[in-house]
Parts: C-alpha cells; sequence; structure tokens
C-alpha cells in the first residue's frame, strides 16, 4: 500500500472512531470515497515541511519556557518591545525592502531614503532591516551625519524598534567621526533599554574607535567587559588591541595578548597574523613576519576566504608573490563547497589584480578562469562582483575588446545587473568615440531597469549629443523610458535632451519632452524656459510653448520668476 493510502486511512480511522469510539476501522471502499484536503502525498509532505520551517524561524511561546505544561504567564505591560523579526519581511513590506535596496546598489541613496522616510507614514512601514540598509549604505557612502540622522528618525522619532545590527551601525559611525564617548554613551543605552545585549560586534567597533582615539586603556577595559559578559575571545577584538600596542611599538604586551587569545581559542582568525606580518615587514624585519605567516601554517587552521584575502594583500604588498600563488592554489584545494568555502570572488579579484599591475593580461584571464576547474568537491561559481571587476581592470588598460567578452558572458548568467559595469564600459566607448557601442549599452542598462544617477546621466547625454547630434532622438527615447521608471531624472537631464532635440530641430518632440519634465514634477529651469520662448517664437509657436509651461505649473519657469545668471539657476532650483 502507498504512503499517501496508507495515510489517508489512519485518517479516516482515527475521525471514525471519534464519531464512533467503540466501532471497527470502516472498510477500505469507504476510506476511497472520502475527500481529503490534499491532493497527493508530495502536497502533504510539502505543508508538513512549510509548518517546520515556521516553527524554526518563530516557535511557539511554549517551546521558549523550561516547562511546557506550566501555564502561559499573563502579559507583561512594562516589557520593552521586541524589534521585527525575519518573518515580518513578507508581502508590501518586503517589495518596499527590495524597491529601497534596488536604490541603494545603484547609488541613488537620496531617493531610497525618500521612499523609506514617507513610507513611515503610510500603512506599509519600513522593517527594521530596511531601515538597516539605508543607515548602513550612509554609513559606507561616508555621510555620517545622514546615518545618524536616520537612526534617529526611524528608531527614535517614529519608534521602530532597532535591534543590534541598528545600534552597531550608530556606534561605528561614531567611532568614525571620532565620537567614541557618544559610541560608548549607545553601548550603555543598549545595557539599559534594550530588551538583548550587545554582540561580539559592538565590541569590535568599540574596542577600534577607543584605539584610533589613543585610548587603549578604555579599549583593553572593553575587551575585559566583553569577556565578563560570557561572549568569549572575539579574535577581532584582540587584534584591535595589538594593532594598536604593535603601533605603540609595544611588541611585549601585544604578544602578551596574543598568547591570551591563543590559549582562550584553540582556533583563531588569522588576521592577527596578518597584523604582526604587517608592522615586522614596515618595521625591516621580513624574517620575523614570514616566522609568524609560517606558523599560522603549521597549525593547519581551515582558513575563511576573509582571513586568507587579507595575508594574500599583506603577501603582494611586500613583495612575497611566490607565497601569495602558493597560499592562493591551496585555496583552490581547500575549497569544497557545501562542505567548506576557501575562496570567494574577491580572492580571484585580489590575484587577477595582481596580474595586471605587471600587464600579465593572459595570467589574470588564466586565473580568472580557474573558476571553472575542479577544485575540491566542486567548481567555484562566480558572482556579478568577480566579473564586474574584470570588465573595470580591462576598461581601464583600454581593452575593450577583453571587456566585452566578460560583459557577453555576464549577460549569459542568472546574476543581478551591477552598475559599475555598465558606466565603466559606457565611459570606455566614448572616451574611444564609439558612440553607437555606448548607446547601447546605456539603453540595455536602462532596459534592465537600472537607475542612472543623474551625474552620470548629464554626462552621457551631453556626450552623446556633442559626438552625434543624429542621436538626439535616441536619447529622448531613453529619458522617456528613465521618466517611466519609479525616480524620474532630473532638472538638468531633460533640459540637456531638450537642447539636443531643438538642435536638430525636432521641435514636437522637445515639446513632448517639456511636458514630460514639468508632469513629472522636474521642472524647467528659468534660462531654459526663456530659451524656448525664443526659439519656438522664430517657429512661430510661441504660444504653444507658452500654454505648454501654463498649463502644468509644476516648476514652471514662471514660478521662479525672471531669469537670472547662469551661476544661479541651481540655486533657484533648491540645489
Amino acid at each position: 500500500m502507498s504512503l499517501f493510502r496508507l495515510l489517508n486511512r489512519r485518517t479516516a480511522t482515527h475521525l471514525t472512531r471519534i464519531i464512533h469510539p467503540h466501532s471497527h476501522p470502516p472498510p477500505l471502499q469507504l476510506l476511497l470515497t472520502r475527500t481529503f484536503s490534499f491532493s497527493s502525498a508530495e502536497e502533504a509532505a510539502a505543508e508538513r515541511r512549510r509548518r517546520k520551517r515556521r516553527l524554526r524561524i518563530e516557535p511557539p511561546l511554549h517551546a521558549l519556557r523550561r516547562d511546557p505544561s506550566l501555564p502561559c504567564p499573563p502579559p507583561d505591560p512594562n516589557a520593552k518591545p521586541l524589534p521585527d523579526t525575519t518573518s515580518s519581511l513578507t508581502g508590501p513590506r518586503l517589495s518596499l525592502h527590495n524597491r529601497v535596496q534596488s536604490l541603494i546598489r545603484a547609488g541613488d541613496l537620496d531617493n531610497a531614503a525618500a521612499i523609506a522616510r514617507d513610507s513611515v507614514f503610510s500603512r506599509t512601514r519600513p522593517t527594521v532591516f530596511t531601515c538597516n540598509a539605508l543607515v548602513a549604505s550612509m554609513y559606507r557612502a561616508g555621510r555620517f551625519d545622514d546615518a545618524v540622522s536616520l537612526f534617529d528618525y526611524f528608531f527614535r522619532q517614529n519608534n521602530i524598534v532597532p535591534n543590534i545590527v541598528s545600534y552597531n551601525f550608530l556606534i561605528i559611525t561614531h567611532c568614525d567621526c571620532g565620537r567614541v564617548d557618544v559610541a560608548r554613551d549607545v553601548y550603555n543605552t543598549i545595557l539599559a533599554d534594550a530588551p538583548f545585549g550587545p554582540s561580539s560586534v559592538t565590541f569590535r567597533h568599540l574596542t577600534k574607535g577607543f584605539v584610533e582615539a589613543g585610548r587603549i586603556g578604555d579599549a583593553v577595559d572593553m575587551l575585559r567587559e566583553m569577556l565578563n559578559k560570557g561572549l568569549g575571545a572575539d579574535s577581532i577584538v584582540y587584534n584591535n588591541l595589538i594593532k594598536g600596542y604593535l603601533d605603540l611599538g609595544d611588541l611585549e604586551k601585544a604578544n602578551e595578548l596574543f598568547d591570551e587569545l591563543k590559549e582562550r581559542c584553540l582556533v583563531y582568525d588569522g588576521v592577527v597574523n596578518a597584523t604582526f606580518m604587517e608592522w615586522f615587514f614596515v618595521q625591516g624585519r621580513g624574517k620575523e613576519a614570514m616566522e609568524s605567516y609560517l606558523g599560522l601554517l603549521d597549525r593547519e587552521f581551515r582558513m575563511t576566504p576573509v582571513t586568507c584575502n587579507v595575508l594574500l594583500e599583506v603577501l603582494l604588498k611586500h613583495g612575497k608573490k611566490k607565497e601569495a600563488w602558493e597560499l592562493f592554489d591551496t585555496m583552490l584545494d581547500n575549497h569544497t563547497t557545501p562542505t567548506f568555502q576557501a575562496v570567494n570572488s574577491e580572492s580571484f579579484s585580489i590575484m587577477a589584480n595582481e596580474c595586471f599591475k605587471e600587464g600579465k593580461y593572459d595570467e589574470a584571464v588564466a586565473t580568472f578562469r580557474k573558476v571553472g576547474t575542479k577544485m575540491g568537491s566542486r567548481p567555484f561559481v562566480m558572482d556579478v562582483a568577480g566579473y564586474t571587476n574584470m570588465i573595470v581592470r580591462f576598461t581601464e588598460h583600454g581593452m575593450l575588446g577583453e571587456a566585452e567578452k566578460f560583459y557577453n558572458k555576464l549577460q549569459t548568467k542568472s546574476l543581478s545587473h551591477d552598475v559599475t559595469a555598465y558606466r565603466a564600459l559606457i565611459d570606455a566607448y566614448l572616451k574611444e568615440k564609439r558612440i553607437d557601442d555606448a548607446l547601447g549599452v546605456f539603453k540595455r542598462m536602462v532596459d534592465v531597469k537600472l537607475r542612472v544617477l543623474p551625474l552620470y546621466a548629464n554626462r552621457w547625454f551631453t556626450e552623446l549629443l556633442e559626438n552625434n547630434n543624429n542621436k538626439a532622438v535616441a536619447c529622448a527615447a531613453m529619458l522617456t523610458k528613465m521618466g517611466n521608471a519609479e525616480v524620474k531624472p532630473d532638472a538638468l537631464t531633460y533640459e540637456i535632451v531638450i537642447k539636443g532635440l531643438v538642435g536638430v530641430g525636432r521641435f514636437n518632440l522637445a515639446a513632448d519632452m517639456v511636458g514630460q519634465a514639468m508632469g513629472y514634477g522636474a521642472g524647467v529651469s528659468p534660462l531654459l524656459g526663456e530659451f524656448l520662448l525664443q526659439v519656438f517664437e522664430k517657429e512661430g509657436r510661441k504660444e504653444e510653448m507658452e500654454k505648454l509651461l501654463d498649463e502644468k505649473r509644476l516648476g514652471c519657469w514662471k514660478d521662479f520668476g525672471p531669469p537670472r545668471p547662469v551661476g544661479r539657476v541651481w540655486e533657484t532650483m533648491g540645489h
């Protein structure tokens, strides 16, 4: 009997005994006439897996108590609210998160922040994960004040509950600004108000901040506090202190901390050895640097790609290329996915970039192609960052043919598109005056719905129109597609294309673009408004343009007052 029929038989028997406790099991003919909720055993198994997965993500409350037989205690009105869980990132909130993330990847942080800030007052409020992504993007862009402002806006002004990641980004932001005492206040806030404790990452940021501020004593206090809280010995925290003592020339204290780390951790992060190696190399003590490196290898750790990449960079920086290539080959041999990942795309990029520095382009390609060779149990699957690095390197060296090969290869992969590769190719094509090729890649970039920042769009449209006025219509078509996207182009982008259309006599299309700019709220600058009126007056169509400018009045040039000098145009537009 099949599993499905057996399952159905047991279910029917159970239901029958509930109704008639002393009756016998029903015959098989009755079982076959019953209608069940699942049409196949596969559907039933899928439903069981879904329920188990849901329980793993959000276990029931009774599973969190030591004795499930005890009654559930009444809710505590003074309990601290908990941050969002991953299960909240679904439906409209997931769609909002993806929209914000796509803008962040395109580098359009201002519009990403604007969308998330506006959503706070809508039915689809952002999750803590969306807020963290924005704060992190501002921090990585070096916009520290914006990162702090967004943290205050989301978590303090609008009562979205932060998690430890939120606090960690705020701490590292203050530390990088030199405000280590403020960062420590944030740490104290976690201890006093948060329903969770600090993580090892929290202590990494604080110790690094204190060391860079020249307050290594406070950094040591944070290390001891981390150990007292039972978080264990974190290699990066120890590394921050070791680097601080080495910078002070106190090798004895650095070695003392290193010995303490080795006592507490049988396996530690090899980044600590990389720190010692760098310091020894700078001191001209290459022999001791290599002894530290060989001592690490003797321990036969299975090192992660992050650790190995740091070691590769140190070795290459100080001329130990033979050892670097040997380490890279060892990483390839140790790569046994899915059991253990020993390399990542950055590993290949580091070694390929070294080949580019030496002018060995064929070796760079050969290094990249090692991803398809047998490495351990499975070959490494290169991500978009690895392809982008090769494209950028070849365009920098004027080898557009090779860059095109990697670009075409990337298009065949099921990988997310990366704006950096497109920008590098478009800039390279424009530099070589290959207008059609530049226009084709630009069009492809718009078609895949990548956000084109005004900084690049304005430069590309300008160069396309300056090199070939016949491309004005194609530029207008692309600008229309960009205007149909969620985030609209700015006023200067429309101005460049509109003037290009006027220059080739395409007045009807220019008028359409004016209407589009006005309708989307981009507006028309005072000088462009005067220019259009003069041009259309010569064509006997001044009234048409005046009517067009007066109809929308969304950023209409007349709203800005009389024309002003060129240097003050952006001031009137709020820039």
